[in-house]
């Protein structure tokens, strides 16, 4: 197993030079990491189509342009977010001043998945970046393209003593994993994401973790049938399904039922074509191994919609599952990958009570103009995050955390989140020495009575 002492030891040196800390190096470490995205651009998409076969558009929303926009609102703010925050003075502590300090942790080890390889290796790291750290990234083994181009560009632009790519399988990250790093932060599945955590606690390494889940959609009786449709279509089989946030599972109400399904198999063609599998620009699944887990949920149900397949391409269309229950094996866990499992219910506690069945998901979508459903769901189910009338959407915008809680994660970052994740907020308080409380010593005449009457 190699040794990554020597780079590990080599970042905290570097951070320890206290060169990463000013603001101006940061500014310009963002704007060197945005000059190398837009240079690189096409690489990034070439890299990306052979990989996963992701169309030009998807790569752009989903990978690049979000990334840009990212790095844009965090250069806006980075000045504010960075500054020491005054705080109020509580009466017994007359005389002093109480101010926070972001303080960056050191050396982050920012763990990447293979479903948007490029942009969550990056968007981690513009926190890591903005909030002054030095940072070694792991991208996926099963993108190998887009991490060599990943590996090729941070070593055109940053020295590995600050910004380092290490490329590999999962010996590597053990490896990686096996060293003290300040922080750690982790992209995929649950069970990774629980030999991360055991990893994180043999040297009490604070970290992030954004996991997963089956996250529903939950298309109440007065919902927008047709947009419902087109937005859960699109939230769902974007990226081939395989994304952490993607709608695992529709519950739709059973006087709509009929219709809602008649409306998401126009959707469906009307965005993949009749014939997704011949559709050039539809993402294919990972690898062979995934194909053949995704493959075998086709039995769970009727297939009400699409269900082919191509093994030599490695790729599924659009399928919707109907006649499925809590006890079929498409329910077991998280589904990721383009198969739509359709329930339908009465009662919304009936759908709540189902939900709690599985640990908190990661999002949750509601498609409802009833105030009193979303309030009664919302207080109801303990999710990282999601929408209302509207999938996947919550992602996209900086002024929103994205993360999960229980077993879909922990931590959060995006905007000023992510400058956060990576931050320590360092409490310091500054003492007067124009006069000195005596009754906080325990020889002062009533010290006690006076400190009843403070603290009490």
């Amino acid at each position: 197993m190699e040794n990554y002492k020597p780079l590990r030891q080599k970042q905290q040196e570097y951070f320890r030079s206290n060169q990463t800390k000013s603001i101006s190096f940061r500014l310009e470490a963002l704007d060197q990491l945005r000059s190398i995205i837009k240079a690189h651009e096409q690489e990034i998409i070439d890299a990306l189509r052979k990989d996963l076969n992701k169309s030009e558009f998807e790569a752009y929303t989903t990978e690049i342009g979000i990334l840009l926009e990212e790095i844009k609102f965090t250069k806006k703010h980075l000045h504010k977010w960075a500054k020491p925050r005054k705080v109020k003075t509580a009466l017994s502590h007359t005389g002093t001043k109480g101010y926070i300090y972001p303080q960056p942790y050191g050396s982050a080890l920012i763990i990447a998945p293979w479903n948007y390889p490029f942009q969550l290796a990056i968007a981690p790291l513009i926190g890591a970046i903005s909030a002054g750290n030095c940072a070694i990234i792991k991208p996926s083994e099963l993108t190998p393209t887009i991490s060599a181009l990943i590996k090729k560009m941070i070593e055109s632009a940053f020295p590995e003593e600050y910004i380092a790519v290490v490329e590999g399988a999962v010996e590597t990250s053990q490896a990686l994993l096996n060293e003290p790093f300040d922080y750690l932060f982790f992209t995929g599945s649950v069970p990774v994401g629980k030999i991360v955590m055991e990893a994180a606690s043999k040297h009490l390494t604070p970290l992030t973790l954004e996991l997963g889940g089956k996250s529903p959609a939950i298309v109440h009786h007065d919902a927008d049938l047709k947009l419902a449709a087109k937005r859960i279509a699109w939230g769902k089989f974007i990226n081939a399904g395989q994304t952490c946030i993607a709608p695992d599972y529709v519950y739709v109400h059973e006087k709509v039922r009929d219709s809602f399904l008649s409306y998401l198999k126009e959707a469906i063609a009307e965005l993949y074509g009749k014939q997704p599998l011949e559709n050039r620009d539809y993402t294919r699944i990972v690898s062979e191994k995934h194909f053949n887990r995704l493959e075998a949920f086709l039995t769970s149900g009727q297939i009400a919609y699409g269900g082919k397949t191509n093994k030599e391409k490695l790729s599924i269309e659009p399928t919707v599952i109907t006649d499925v229950n809590w006890g079929s094996s498409i329910m077991e866990d998280e589904i990721f990958g383009p198969l739509l499992p359709i329930m339908e219910y009465k009662d919304i506690d009936d759908v709540i009570a189902g939900v709690l069945n599985f640990p908190n998901p990661l999002a949750l979508y509601l498609f409802t103009s009833d105030k009193q459903i979303e309030h009664h769901v919302l207080e109801s189910i303990s999710f990282g995050g999601g929408c209302i009338n509207d999938t996947l959407y919550h992602l996209a915008t900086p002024h929103l955390p994205f993360g999960g809680v229980g077993t879909s994660g922990m931590g959060s970052y995006h905007g000023k989140s992510s400058f956060d994740a990576f931050s320590h907020e360092k409490s310091v308080l500054k003492q007067s020495t124009v006069f000195d409380m005596p009754f906080r010593y325990p020889n002062s005449k009533d010290g006690l009575k006076w400190i009843r009457r403070f603290l009490g």
